[in-house]
């Protein structure tokens, strides 16, 4: 019965009529209440200051598990592919090697144009021009462009760059400009950018 009074005294109890100079004569009812009150504050402060950091502290660890275990998973990875890594590595080195001898020294530039030339006069056209213009240094190579300039028909134009892409040097053609001959003839003239390449020496500035 104790309880159920205590609990009657609750809900009959008027917020205005709450004296808090003389809280130790309250009755039952009024102090029950301000002891919840009380365990309530308690309760919400201890979360917030020391719960609420805790789980933030928590969760950051959580996040920094995941990332590590998901470097480990990398690492075992790679340390479980070692060899075939090792393997890769090696004939990338021999393609690059194949790849450097196909680059053409100072002294073969003069035969590269002399191929040129054999190949556009080889597949009917008229060799207006073949010449090596200035060098690009980059940071592994340096570019020799040659520009070109020839006189024909379209089927010839396409067996002289056919003839080119197959030659044992890397040569790659740019910048095509087709035009029709301004002397009349049923002739096509075509200016085409080539560029080449070879290996830089270490004494060359890029």
């Amino acid at each position: 019965m104790a309880l159920e009074d205590t609990l009657k005294q609750l809900n009959q109890l008027d917020i205005n009529d709450i004296d808090f100079s003389r809280v130790g004569v309250w009755p039952l009812a009024g102090r029950v209440a301000l002891l919840i009150v009380i365990a309530a504050v308690l309760v919400g402060g201890g979360y917030f200051f020391m719960i609420k950091d805790r789980y933030s502290q928590l969760e950051f660890a959580a996040n920094k598990e995941r990332e590590l275990f998901t470097q480990f998973e990398r690492k075992s990875f790679e340390a479980a592919n070692l060899d075939a890594y090792r393997e890769q590595l090696a004939e990338m080195e021999e393609t690059f090697g194949a790849l450097l001898k196909q680059l053409p020294k100072d002294t073969e530039v003069p035969g590269l144009l002399e191929d040129i030339d054999e190949f556009g006069r080889g597949s009917g056209l008229t060799i207006q021009k073949v010449a090596l213009e200035g060098e690009q240094v980059g940071e592994f190579y340096v570019e020799l462009p040659i520009r070109i300039e020839v006189q024909g028909g379209y089927h010839e134009f396409g067996a002289f760059i056919s003839g080119i892409a197959g030659m044992p040097r890397i040569v790659t053609l740019h910048d095509f400009d087709i035009q029709t001959s301004k002397d009349g003839a049923a002739l096509l003239n075509m200016v085409v950018n080539a560029k080449t390449y070879r290996y830089k020496d270490q004494g060359e500035e890029g």
